[in-house]
C-alpha cells in the first residue's frame, strides 16, 4: 500500500516546516535558487530533512518547490533537479519510515491557456514519479486554473497520490479572489486525496478558512500556515509554543494534516508532535448539496428555482450562428455578460453549428467567457470531444448537458462526468424519442440514475430534464410534462431542468405562455429553467415565484427587482456610453470598434478623460468592493488597451505626440524572482496614461537609480514576495534616499504591510494594483 495512503489511515499526520526559512538561514547564498542546492550542495538539503524528521515529520517535502522550466534554466533542467531532491529524501526518510512528498509551487506565470500550464506541469510529476516520490503535494497557489492543470497532469500521468493546497487571505479568498469553497469544490470532483491551505496567513488567521474548506469537502483537511506575518527585518514574532496553542482549535475543525510553512523550523514541529500526538480528530459528515462553481462564486441548485440563460445557444438565432462561424467573440461574450446582468445563474453554452470544429470552439468559448462573468457554466454538446473540451477548460465545477436513456450517450458521457465531477442534465428520452407519458418519462430518468450510480455519481449531482413539447402542437403534453416533474421530485428525489421557452413556439404573446407555464413548473418542484433572462414578463415571473416560496425573505429583492424593471426605459433612452460599457465588461475588440466610431465624431483627449479613464474608475471601486476579481479588472484593463492603442494609431498618423500622464519605474528587487504582482501593476498603470519603464527582476539598486536619473521619474515601485529580499529593497530606498532624494517610492508584495513600509523608509504602501494607480495619480495630479 501507498505510504501516505496508510498515512491517512491514522489520526494526526505531522508534516514538515519550511525549507526555504531553514536555507536562508546563512545557508543560500543571496539571489541563488535554493533548488539548486539538490544538485550543488545536497548535504545541506539532507540535514534540513533530518531536522524535520528527528523533530517527528510523518511527510518531508522536497526541495523542489521552483523546479520547473520557468525557473530553473540551462545548464539545469527542472528534471534533473526534482530527481536529485526525491532521492536525497527519500534516503533521508528510509531509517524513519517517512513519506516523501515531491513538493511542486506556482509556476510564476500569467495569462496561461489551461494547456500551457498542463504541459509545464507533465515533465515534473513524471519525473517526480519516477524517482520515487510517495505523493505529489501542490502547494501555495492563488489560481484555480493552475491547481487544476496540475492536478490533470498528476491524474493522468502517474499513480501518484494528490495533496493541493493553495494560499488564501483573510477573507477565505486567494490572491485572484478563488473562494475556499470553490476551491474544495472544484479540486474534490476531481479526486485528489487531501486539500488543505497553506502559507500567507498566520494559525490566528486560518479558521474561516478552515471551516469553509470543511463544509465543503469530505477530503483529509491540510493547515500549513506561517508563523504569523514577518517585520521588516524579514523575522516571524510567533514562537513554536503560541504556533502550536492556536492549533488546539484548528484540529477541532478536523484537520488531519499538520505543519508549517514560512517562518516555521524544526522546533515548531516538534511542538506540534508532542502537543497533539495523541489527539483524536473529531469526525465530521460532510451534509450532501448540489452545489455547482465557478473560480469566485457556488450556486446551490437546491436552493429556490435557478434561471440558466439560454442566449449562449445558436438554434434559431441567426446572428449568434454566425458569430460562432466567424470566431466573432465579442458578440459572444456581450451575449454571456448581459445574461449574468439580467439575473442569470448559470449559463448555457452550445457552440454546435454545422461547419465548425465544436471542440476547439467550445474551449475557447469557455475560456473567454469566464474573462467577463463569474457564473457557473452549463456544456451543451451532444458531442464528447467537445463537452471533453469545455469541462476540461473551465475552472470549477460544471454542468453537462445531457445524458439520456440511450445506452450508447450513457457509456460515451458519464465516464466524462465521472473524471471532472461534473453535474448531469438527464433527458426523459431514449432509443425510442420522446415518450408521451410521464409514467415512461420517469422511468427513463430512474434509469439514468442507476447506470450514473455505476461510475460513482451520485443522485444529487444529477438534473433531469422532463422534457418541454410546444403546446402548439401537443397541447395536453403540457400536463404530460409538470407530473413527471413532480414524481421526479417527489419518488426519485432528483433536481429538474426544463428548456422552458419550447412551449410557447409558434404561439402568439410567447413570454406570456412562457411566464405561465414557469410558475406552474415551480410549483411542481423545478429547480432549473433554461430561458432568456432578459425577457421582461419572465423576469416578473421569476421574482415573484420567489417570493411567494418564501425564498426572497421580506419580498426585498422583489421590491428592488420591480423598481429596476421600471426605471428601465428611461434608463435606456438616456443612451448609456456603449464604449465605456465595453471596458467594464473587458470586451477588448467592442472596445477598438467603438473607438474608431468616436473618434469620428470626438477628440481623442475627451474620449480618454470622458470615457476610458471613468470606466476604469468604476471598474476599481468594483474591485475595491469586491464585486471584481483581478480576473475581472484586468479583463477590462487590456479592453481599455485596445480603446488607447486605437486612439495612439490615430496620433501616429497624424504626427501628434503622444503624452503621458507622467513617469513610473517598476521592478522585482533584487534577489527576488517574482513578478507577477509587479506586471499587474504594469498593466493598470499603462492603461491610466501612465508610461511605466518595466525594468523586471531581481533588478539591482544602481539599475533602479539609472533609470530614474534618466527618465526623470517622479515615482518608483519596487515589489518583493520573499522574506529574505525585504532586506535589499529597504537596501534600494536608502540608495535612491541619497542619490535621488525628490523620488517617491511605493512598495507592494506578498510579505509587506503598512508597518513594514514605515520601517524600510518607503513613501507608500500599495495592497494591490488600483491602490499603486491611485498613488501614482496622486503623484501626478
Amino acid at each position: 500500500m501507498n505510504k501516505f495512503r496508510a498515512l491517512l489511515d491514522k489520526n494526526l499526520i505531522f508534516l514538515d516546516g519550511a525549507m526555504g526559512t531553514m536555507l536562508q538561514d546563512g545557508i543560500l547564498p543571496a539571489g541563488f535558487l535554493p533548488e539548486l542546492l539538490n544538485l550543488t550542495d545536497p548535504e545541506k538539503v539532507t540535514a534540513v530533512h533530518e531536522k524535520y524528521l528527528s523533530a517527528g515529520s510523518d511527510i518531508l517535502y522536497t526541495n523542489t518547490f521552483g523546479a520547473n522550466k520557468y525557473k530553473i534554466l540551462p545548464p539545469h533542467k527542472a528534471e534533473e533537479v526534482i530527481e536529485a531532491a526525491v532521492k536525497l529524501a527519500i534516503r533521508a526518510a528510509k531509517p524513519y519510515g517517512a513519506a516523501v512528498a515531491l513538493d511542486i509551487g506556482s509556476l510564476g506565470k500569467m495569462f496561461m491557456s489551461i494547456d500551457e500550464l498542463y504541459d509545464a506541469f507533465v515533465p515534473l510529476v513524471k519525473a517526480g514519479e519516477k524517482a520515487g516520490a510517495d505523493l505529489v503535494v501542490f502547494e501555495t497557489m492563488s489560481d484555480l486554473a493552475e491547481m487544476r492543470a496540475a492536478v490533470l497532469a498528476a491524474k493522468e500521468n502517474t499513480s501518484l497520490p494528490i495533496l493541493a493546497t493553495m494560499t488564501f487571505e483573510k477573507n477565505a479568498r486567494t490572491f485572484l479572489g478563488v473562494s475556499a469553497e470553490s476551491f474544495a469544490r472544484t479540486i474534490t470532483a476531481l479526486g485528489v486525496d487531501a486539500i488543505g491551505l497553506n502559507c500567507s496567513l498566520g494559525p490566528e488567521d486560518v479558521l474561516d478558512t478552515v471551516r469553509q474548506l470543511r463544509r465543503n469537502t469530505h477530503l483529509p483537511l491540510a493547515v500549513k500556515p506561517n508563523a504569523g506575518l514577518p517585520d521588516g527585518d524579514g523575522c516571524y514574532h510567533i514562537d513554536s509554543t503560541m504556533f502550536s496553542d492556536f492549533f488546539e482549535e484548528i484540529i477541532s475543525e478536523g484537520v488531519q494534516l499538520i505543519g508549517g510553512c514560512c517562518g516555521t523550523s524544526p522546533d515548531f514541529i516538534k511542538k506540534l508532535k508532542s502537543s497533539y500526538k495523541d489527539t483524536i480528530i473529531p469526525s465530521f459528515e460532510m451534509e450532501q448539496k448540489s452545489i455547482i462553481c465557478s473560480a469566485t462564486k457556488t450556486v446551490d441548485l437546491s436552493k429556490g428555482l435557478l434561471v440558466v440563460g439560454e442566449r449562449l445557444n445558436p438554434t434559431g438565432k441567426k446572428k449568434l450562428t454566425a458569430a460562432i462561424l466567424e470566431e466573432d467573440l465579442d458578440f459572444l461574450l456581450e451575449q454571456a455578460s448581459s445574461q449574468a446582468e439580467d439575473g442569470a445563474e448559470i449559463l448555457d453554452v452550445n457552440v454546435g453549428v454545422a461547419g465548425v470544429d465544436e471542440a476547439k470552439t467550445m474551449k475557447l468559448v469557455v475560456q473567454e467567457v469566464q474573462t467577463v462573468t463569474n457564473l457557473p457554466l452549463q456544456i451543451d454538446s451532444s458531442e464528447t470531444a467537445a463537452i471533453e473540451a469545455g469541462l476540461r477548460s473551465f475552472n470549477g465545477v460544471a454542468i453537462i448537458n445531457s445524458v439520456n436513456g440511450k445506452q450508447s450517450v450513457l457509456d460515451s458521457v458519464l465516464p466524462l462526468a465521472q473524471k471532472y465531477g461534473a453535474y448531469v442534465v438527464g433527458l426523459c428520452l431514449d432509443e425510442d424519442g420522446i415518450p408521451q407519458t410521464a409514467e415512461k418519462r420517469v422511468q427513463i430518468a430512474e434509469k439514468i440514475m442507476n447506470e450514473a450510480a455505476k461510475y460513482g455519481i451520485p443522485k444529487h449531482r444529477l438534473i433531469i430534464d422532463c422534457l418541454v413539447l410546444t403546446v402548439s402542437a401537443q397541447q395536453e403534453q403540457a400536463a404530460e410534462t409538470l407530473k413527471a416533474v413532480r414524481e421526479v421530485r417527489e419518488k426519485l428525489g432528483l433536481l429538474t431542468l426544463l428548456g422552458v421557452s419550447n412551449v410557447s413556439y409558434g404561439l402568439p404573446d410567447r413570454p406570456l405562455i412562457n411566464s405561465t407555464f414557469l410558475a406552474m413548473a415551480a410549483e411542481a418542484g423545478l429547480n432549473l429553467a433554461i430561458l432568456n433572462p432578459s425577457d421582461s414578463e419572465v423576469k416578473r415571473t421569476v421574482a415573484a415565484i420567489r417570493v411567494l416560496s418564501g425564498e426572497d425573505v421580506n419580498s426585498t429583492t422583489y421590491i428592488s427587482s420591480i423598481s429596476q424593471m421600471k426605471k428601465a426605459p428611461a434608463a435606456i433612452s438616456q443612451a448609456a456610453d456603449p464604449l465605456k460599457d465595453a471596458v467594464i465588461k473587458g470586451l477588448s475588440g467592442e472596445a477598438a470598434d467603438l473607438t474608431i466610431e468616436a473618434l469620428k465624431t470626438d477628440f481623442a483627449e475627451n474620449i480618454i478623460q470622458n470615457t476610458l479613464i471613468p470606466a476604469l474608475d468604476i471598474v476599481g471601486e468594483l474591485f475595491e468592493k469586491g464585486d471584481f476579481f483581478l480576473p475581472q479588472l484586468i479583463a477590462s484593463a487590456n479592453a481599455a488597451e485596445a480603446a488607447f492603442g486605437v486612439i495612439k494609431e490615430q496620433y501616429r498618423k497624424s504626427g501628434t505626440e503622444v503624452k503621458g500622464k507622467g513617469t513610473i519605474v517598476l521592478c522585482t528587487v533584487k534577489g527576488d524572482i517574482h513578478d507577477i504582482g509587479k506586471n499587474i501593476v504594469k498593466i493598470l498603470l499603462e492603461n491610466y496614461g501612465f508610461d511605466v519603464i518595466d525594468l523586471g527582476k531581481d533588478v539591482s539598486k544602481e539599475m533602479v537609480l539609472d533609470a530614474v536619473l534618466s527618465s526623470g521619474a517622479k515615482l518608483v515601485g519596487l515589489s518583493a514576495l520573499m522574506t529574505t529580499t525585504v532586506a535589499s529593497m529597504e537596501e534600494t530606498i536608502a540608495y535612491l534616499r541619497k542619490n535621488a532624494p525628490r523620488v517617491k517610492i511605493m512598495v507592494g508584495g506578498a510579505v509587506l504591510t503598512e508597518e513594514i513600509t514605515k520601517r524600510i523608509g518607503a513613501d507608500f504602501y500599495s495592497s494591490d494594483a488600483k491602490q499603486g494607480v491611485d498613488i501614482a495619480k496622486k503623484i501626478y495630479a
